[in-house]
């Protein structure tokens, strides 16, 4: 199967891919203080800070005595990573240099009750456990993190979703900048509470995931327990295809860009199965497989690429290398605008901490000429189906780039290696990290086991609001459309509804409509001020109900108390109201209005009798009746004159 476009793919697309897909949501917790030290919660720094401080992180042995495949693989890029520290936001626990305080039972009763939301199972006793973490994100090296419960679900449009586990953790930092070996971070968010909702990979395609994802995203936010804005939640992707393997698309900033990512991930894996395809045939024995390389000096080919001698710093090494049976597959297409080349580009950023551009190779169009070309194959004993791959950087990085490009090599006869990819706003991911396993977590020596009682679960269920599938299941009794669903949930306007339709006996869609329809369409083009209150949709409808005027009418009223938002709604409605025209009064009319017409031409045709009528009583009927209503009102009345 060859790339589909995802506006082109439909469901059997993702079925003959074998596509599956799980979310990690992260969310943090609205509480006064951090998860394990008294620092308060939710203040940021802006740019200023009052110290630095300065760690190089080391991987430690497991439990069972083993070392996590992303701790070794941070290790190799040699950080240098930078704290930047405000004395409000930051205390030794952050740096491992003080023990935890108790757990803050503000945060762990906010995550108890999202759990309930999800139909989770509580555990009876909280156990504390590190989760490791070498990219300099934790300056102690780890996360504190607790599951509170598991084996929950939630509903979508067409199936239920199971929830696998739902923990409580600490936030990281906020990352300002990586450059070659150095990162910076600041410590405002470190150690802020959230919880971490996974899924089970049932979701069957992007679009489910991104459902998925909002479903999840309303309901902690009508939990009214969780912080909002930029950076508050954070998902992470699980997506694997038949033959592949688990990829984790890390950071995904906008639910909008789920469907895209997701649909291009599944095409990037299907494309590296058809790369091993391809090695196959040429590469009869991987096991045997190696690459050769040469070191190189810009100028011993006057033929060097103008492209690449503009990228090359004075002090730069290049090396030229031999990729046996790669011919070809350097160019072969992976991601819309990317190929197999940028697989291995990518490590050489992220793990030799190479700036690109920093590679070129021989599938591409820019290369040496003929006669350099076959002096670098000569000396690098290439054959015909080789590709060459020119890296250049600094010397010390050189041994670790080679590494780099050969274990990327190797994982091609392989298929799709486990990894974690950043995702881009285009749809498409670079590499990040090699995908964590478990020998990352042990238990926390510095925390004890905290029992949940019984007494305190019914305390936190006894204040639960109405959960999202009891509004959802109300919003369908009214048949209301599913695309207002999310934003009446959202904004949590179904009591206003239910009570503003008692109120007026009008129909509850008539009313839910105004609010996720009208009123929403009028603040998107911005029709309505900042301070404009969505109590006043509801107080127009009564306002209305109480003068028995029409209830079409509150559609115009509510465009002129936006665009006159200081006068009261009784001054608008007169205004808007006054010398319009009832049903029945046109209906009285429609005999004069007829005469003047048979008067300006009595050979004209009955529908054109009605379209002039119509267009002397629209006017005066505008917002109080539909065009086809009044049409249906004069044929009817012309048929008696």
């Amino acid at each position: 199967m060859g790339y589909v476009p995802r506006l082109e793919a439909d469901r059997s697309v993702y079925a003959d891919l074998g596509f599956k897909s799980g979310l990690e949501i992260h969310q943090q917790l609205l509480t006064k203080k951090k998860l394990f030290c008294h620092c308060p919660a939710g203040v940021f720094q802006r740019g200023k800070y009052d110290a630095e401080i300065i760690r190089h992180m080391r991987p430690t042995l497991s439990e069972m005595g083993e070392y996590d495949g992303t701790a070794l693989m941070e290790k190799r890029t040699r950080k240098i990573i930078i704290y930047r520290i405000k004395d409000e936001t930051a205390c030794t626990y952050d740096f491992d240099d003080t023990p935890p305080f108790k757990i803050d039972r503000e945060a762990l009763g906010n995550a108890l009750e999202i759990a309930l939301m999800l139909r989770c199972s509580l555990v009876g006793e909280l156990h504390i456990t590190r989760k490791q973490y070498l990219d300099g994100s934790i300056p102690a090296g780890f996360q504190r993190t607790a599951i509170v419960g598991i084996e929950g679900g939630f509903p979508l449009k067409e199936k239920n979703i199971r929830i696998i586990q739902l923990s409580i953790e600490e936030d990281s930092c906020r990352e300002v900048s990586d450059i070659g070996h150095t990162r910076i971070y600041t410590t405002d968010r470190l150690g802020m509470p959230l919880i971490e909702m996974v899924t089970y990979p049932e979701m069957l395609t992007p679009d489910e995931v991104a459902e998925a994802a909002q479903y999840l995203r309303l309901l902690v936010r009508t939990s009214g327990k969780v912080r909002t804005g930029l950076g508050a939640a954070r998902q992470d992707v699980n997506v694997s295809i038949d033959g592949g393997t688990r990829i984790e698309i890390k950071g995904v900033a906008h639910i909008k860009w789920i469907p895209e990512l997701t649909h291009v991930e599944a095409f990037r894996q299907k494309a590296l199965l058809l790369i091993r395809e391809q090695l196959q045939q040429f590469v009869t024995d991987p096991a045997g497989w190696q690459i050769t390389s040469k070191q190189i000096t810009p100028d011993r080919f006057e033929s060097l690429p103008v492209l690449v001698s503009g990228d090359i710093k004075p002090d730069d090494q290049l090396m030229m290398i031999n990729l046996p049976g790669f011919k070809n597959i350097l160019s072969f297409f992976t991601q819309p605008g990317h190929c197999f080349a940028d697989e291995l580009s990518g490590r050489l950023k992220v793990i030799a901490c190479i700036e690109r551009p920093n590679m070129l190779h021989s599938d591409n169009p820019v290369w040496f000429a003929d006669d350099a070309t076959a002096e670098i194959r000569s000396a690098l004993q290439a054959a015909d189906n080789d590709a060459q791959v020119l890296i250049w950087g600094p010397a010390d990085d050189m041994p670790t780039a080679l590494e780099t490009i050969d274990e990327r090599c190797r994982m091609a006869f392989e298929g799709v290696p486990n990894e974690t990819r950043k995702s881009l706003a285009d749809g498409t991911t670079i590499f990040e990290r090699v995908l964590p396993g478990p020998d990352r977590m042990y238990p926390d020596t510095d925390s004890a086991p905290i029992p949940i009682e019984s007494e305190y679960i019914e305390t936190i269920e006894n204040r639960m609001i109405v959960t999202m599938p009891q509004w959802l299941d109300t919003l369908r009794e009214w048949d209301v459309p599913d695309d207002a669903h999310y934003y009446l949930i959202l904004h949590g306007f179904i009591p206003l509804i239910e009570k503003t339709a008692n109120e007026t006996g009008w129909p509850k869609k008539f009313v839910a409509l105004l609010f996720g329809h009208t009123f929403k369409g009028m603040q998107r083009r911005g029709q309505l001020a900042d301070t404009f209150d969505p109590q006043m949709v509801g107080d127009v409808c009564c306002h209305l109900s109480q003068n028995n005027i029409d209830r079409r009418w509150v559609r115009e009223v509510l465009k002129q108390l936006g665009a006159n938002s200081g006068h009261s709604i009784s001054v608008v409605t007169s205004e808007v109201v006054h010398g319009k025209l009832t049903l029945e009064e046109a209906a009285d009319r429609v005999k004069d209005l007829a005469d003047q017409f048979n008067n300006v031409s009595e050979s004209c045709l009955p529908d054109a009798q009605v379209r002039w009528v119509v267009g002397q009583l629209k006017p005066l009927m505008q917002g109080s009746v539909s065009q086809s209503e009044l049409a249906v009102l004069i044929t009817r009345e012309l048929s008696h004159v």
